[in-house]
Parts: C-alpha cells; structure tokens; sequence
C-alpha cells in the first residue's frame, strides 16, 4: 500500500508525537490496549504506553481516534479487592438505592437530576 492509504503507519514515532504510531488492526504481537488487557485480567501496572495506534473517524472533533498500546509482557495481573473494600462498595450502592424523601430502598439507583425516587418525583413507574 502506498503512504496515501497508510497515514498512520510510523513505526518510529517521528510523524506522532515521539510515539510508534499504526493503523487500525496492523499493531504488531504483544501489544494490547487497555480493554484488551482489562478482558484479559491483566492491568498495564505503571508501564508507560510503548505505542499508539489511530484510525479516522466521524465521532471525534478531530476527526482521528487514538487507542494506546502497552506491552503484554510487562502487564501484572488485576487486583482484587478485599473483603473490606467489597462491603464498602454494597454499602455504597445500597446508599444510592435508598430515597431520602421517603426511605424507601429501590431496586434501581435513584436519578441523581430528581435527589428522590421516581414515585416521590412523580413519575409513573412500570414494571
């Protein structure tokens, strides 16, 4: 392919910042994203990012996306939490189920545009 069909192609990162910058689905073995690692249960663990890779697109302002690239021999596995950091996040999801106008706890996070449950607010409810 010709440079006209491969703008993002700099292997050497002199066009982009510094970075070694490819094309959508061209990285090459042993680089992943953040979701890639993430889905793979492996976090970057303070690795700076060795690669970009970036693809047009419509949705952005600039009209280019970036996703950056770590490498999968220098990520750590994920932590877990423990038992302590568990409760506390039940605790807190519980909070947000509960409205403060009529104490009743709900099965669904109450809006936080409303401050109440959708039946203090108003709003019919259909299950």
């Amino acid at each position: 392919m010709g440079r006209a069909r491969m703008p993002f192609w700099d292997p050497d990162g002199q066009r982009h910042g510094g970075i070694p910058t490819y094309p959508w689905q061209m990285a090459p073995a042993g680089l992943a994203t953040y979701r890639q690692l993430a889905a793979a249960g492996l976090r970057p663990g303070g690795q700076p990012v060795c690669a970009q890779i970036m693809w047009r697109s419509r949705r952005s302002k600039t009209g280019v996306r970036v996703a950056y690239l770590y490498e999968l021999a220098l990520a750590k596995p994920k932590r877990t939490p423990t038992e302590a950091q568990r409760e506390a996040i039940a605790k807190a999801l519980r909070a947000r189920r509960i409205c403060p106008d009529c104490g009743v706890e709900q099965p669904y996070c109450l809006p936080r545009r409303y401050g109440a449950c959708l039946d203090c607010h108003g709003w019919e409810v259909s299950a």
